[in-house]
């Protein structure tokens, strides 16, 4: 007899698990199936910076959902540490970004701004002359020109995060299931179970949320799911002395303080394929920039180097909502950088939909028919 579930998700990293958590606060038991265990692949080697103001969020289109997701993770960090009894480690930081040249500033100036334009969200900033910023942080380089202190991002450890997602999911009904999906059973517009290489789900919906293996369903549906992997690799150094006081960004380098006691840095983006193997090239480049903003880190000690595969489509936004040409079928995933920020809010839109049909989440330029649709929904339509 085959297993039977609510809900399959295929894929147990912070998408899948974001989506498991959800579905169980709306009552519906769900089945996460994770082919290597919770957390194992890019979900649990993420620095864990809730950055809604910084990076590929601002400006775009990627703005309003950064921004709701980053409020979902504040209203959530108390009940799910409460229910799970664990301690992610989620708290605010501040962000000090500096120029070495006057060609820099320009940037820092755009960051000041958008912090200042959302101090009604609780984030504030404020430009810091050379001497300043030396006296917030005396190990920077002296080379430095001047630099903006930015408040109100947060930071927690994704991989407790991503756990704690799925051990309350688990609390609430749901089920983790190791295993390999191969496919799907299908029948008249619908997916009526999951095949996996040792054994069958029956299922009422599917939630695909494989991150850079997500592709693998095209051939289950016959729709596009453009989603690949980007290599990223970070080292965590033991920094001799006190403590840094916060993120520090400049010359290249992100250097982030993690309550493990060590400095997390990085990071590359390289396209090899499904390649994970950290290597001696993206070591050096980390390192020597991280060495240019915070000299001392040439004395530091090398705790682990380690590498992961993003998933990233063409266009940098994720994939959410319902497949093309499928009435069972979810997708939620292609996070990229913003995985972790953006679970919140990926895991209850795609909770909602499933459930109500609509979402209150902003989730503009993140719809799957933004791809070539499949060709099951082509011929329905024609």
């Amino acid at each position: 007899m085959a297993q039977t579930s609510e809900v399959v998700i295929v894929g147990g990293g912070v998408a899948g698990c974001a989506a498991a958590y959800f579905l169980s606060l709306a009552g519906v038991k769900a089945t996460i199936v994770e082919r290597e265990g919770i957390s194992s692949q890019a979900s649990g080697f993420s620095a864990g910076g809730l950055n809604p103001l910084e990076g590929s969020c601002i400006p775009g289109p990627l703005s309003a959902l950064a921004m709701a997701s980053f409020k979902l993770h504040k209203e959530l960090w108390g009940t799910l540490s409460k229910e799970t009894a664990i301690d992610f480690l989620s708290r605010i930081v501040s962000l000090t970004k500096v120029a070495f040249s006057e060609d820099e500033v320009p940037a820092l100036q755009e960051s000041l701004n958008l912090f200042e334009d959302a101090r009604l969200e609780g984030f504030s900033g404020e430009w810091l002359h050379r001497s300043e910023v030396l006296k917030v942080e005396s190990r920077l380089s002296e080379k430095l020109i001047g630099g903006v202190r930015l408040f109100g991002n947060a930071t927690l450890n994704s991989l407790l995060y991503t756990q704690a997602l799925a051990e309350a999911a688990q609390r609430n009904g749901a089920t983790v299931r190791p295993g390999v999906a191969r496919g799907v059973r299908l029948d008249n517009g619908r997916v009526l179970s999951v095949i996996l290489g040792d054994g069958e789900i029956a299922c009422d919906q599917v939630v695909l949320a494989a991150g850079p293996w997500s592709r693998e369903a095209e051939q289950w549906l016959d729709i596009s799911v453009p989603v690949d992997p980007l290599k990223g690799e970070i080292l965590r150094l033991e920094l001799h002395g006190p403590a840094l006081g916060g993120d520090y960004n400049g010359a290249g380098a992100s250097v982030y303080p993690r309550a493990d006691g060590l400095v997390w840095c990085g990071t590359t983006e390289v396209d090899e394929g499904f390649n994970k193997e950290p290597t001696e090239a993206a070591k050096e480049k980390i390192w020597g920039a991280a060495r240019e903003l915070i000299p001392e880190l040439a004395h530091a000690n090398l705790i682990k180097h380690t590498a992961c595969l993003r998933p990233v489509t063409p266009d940098y936004m994720p994939i959410v909502g319902r497949a093309p040409g499928w009435d069972n079928v979810y997708l939620s995933t292609g996070a990229g950088k913003k995985g972790i920020l953006l679970s919140t809010g990926m895991g209850k839109a795609t909770a909602d939909l499933m459930t109500k049909g609509v979402t209150e989440v902003p989730l503009e330029g993140c719809e799957p028919e933004r791809f070539a649709p499949s060709k099951r929904s082509e011929s329905a339509a024609s």
